[in-house]
């Protein structure tokens, strides 16, 4: 594992990066692309450590998003810091999840608010889960919510988790009521969320379905959830949790791997939840830990 850098990086020489991400890549990056669509990181790293070498459109993006799909948080906290100390802003909001990542929590902040500052929308979303996992909820739903009306694909989905799991389930109905929205398919999945907490079961399996035909991003564990605690159909939960390895939805590992442990499949379900422990899913960590027989809380 790199070691982890208590402060940006000296100005060390680096390539010029391009002021966008939308020039046409390289060689070298568009193999990297490749690479990084079929799931292969590592090489994935190897390659476009080259494209930013040989200063390649596109190269330093991809390096920055192979370094965080493979969670090598203290190499993309190198690498983006030093960006961000050259000047290049547009990477602040990776920073900042990079620093998250690392337990920096004040630096991701100051990252957060600095990408904000420049126009980076996106940054709303992981800004606002730092904030809700120091009980910030106040100062995260703002985020949401602003991003949301910019029209950000995940942040009404985001928002209606946030007040779901905050206890507000009345507000949680009125967000998922008002951005429901096909053409953003995770605003069917919150839909679906706040109808089963209401009861609405039938309903809410409707929409997960649907959800799941127009490609939302987590509409298999989702779903999948349900079935298992709503339903209590185990089977067809880990039918769609195998869905959403499947389709690579953010978080799958976790939540199939907790769904075999539970099941009494735990030397089955160790390696996936092992996986999303070097993730940084804190909740793997602790199963992980639990599983092996070990005290999570002892260092």
């Amino acid at each position: 594992m790199t070691a982890a850098p208590s402060d940006p990086l000296p100005s060390t020489a680096l390539p010029e990066v391009p002021s966008t991400p939308a020039t046409a890549l390289g060689r070298l990056s568009a193999i990297g692309a490749s690479l990084l669509e079929a799931g292969r990181t590592d090489e994935a790293v190897d390659v476009l450590h080259n494209a930013v070498a040989a200063a390649e459109p596109g190269a330093h993006d991809l390096l920055a998003r192979a370094y965080l799909e493979a969670g090598d948080w203290y190499a993309a906290l190198e690498f983006l810091s030093r960006l961000v100390a050259h000047g290049h802003v547009r990477f602040a909001g990776r920073l900042g999840v990079a620093l998250a990542q690392t337990g920096d929590v004040d630096r991701a902040e100051d990252a957060f608010r600095l990408a904000l500052e420049h126009g980076e929308l996106a940054a709303c979303n992981d800004f606002a889960i730092l904030l809700t996992q120091g009980g910030r909820f106040h100062e995260a739903a703002p985020l949401l919510r602003r991003a949301a009306d910019a029209g950000d694909p995940q942040a009404p989905a985001n928002l209606v988790e946030l007040l779901i799991e905050s206890g507000d389930l009345r507000a949680a109905v009125q967000v998922a009521e008002r951005y429901a929205d096909e053409g953003r398919p995770d605003t069917v999945v919150a839909l679906a969320d706040v109808r089963a907490a209401s009861g609405r079961a039938d309903e809410a399996e409707s929409l997960y379905r649907r959800a799941a035909v127009l490609g939302a991003l987590r509409a298999h564990g989702a779903y999948g959830s349900f079935l298992l605690y709503v339903r209590g159909d185990a089977a067809a939960a880990e039918r769609e949790f195998q869905e959403a390895a499947r389709h690579d939805e953010p978080g799958w590992q976790f939540l199939l791997g907790r769904f075999l442990v539970d099941d009494g499949r735990a030397a089955e379900g160790r390696p996936y939840v092992a996986a999303a422990a070097a993730l940084g899913d804190d909740e793997a960590v602790t199963l992980l830990a639990e599983i092996d027989g070990e005290d999570p809380y002892d260092d």
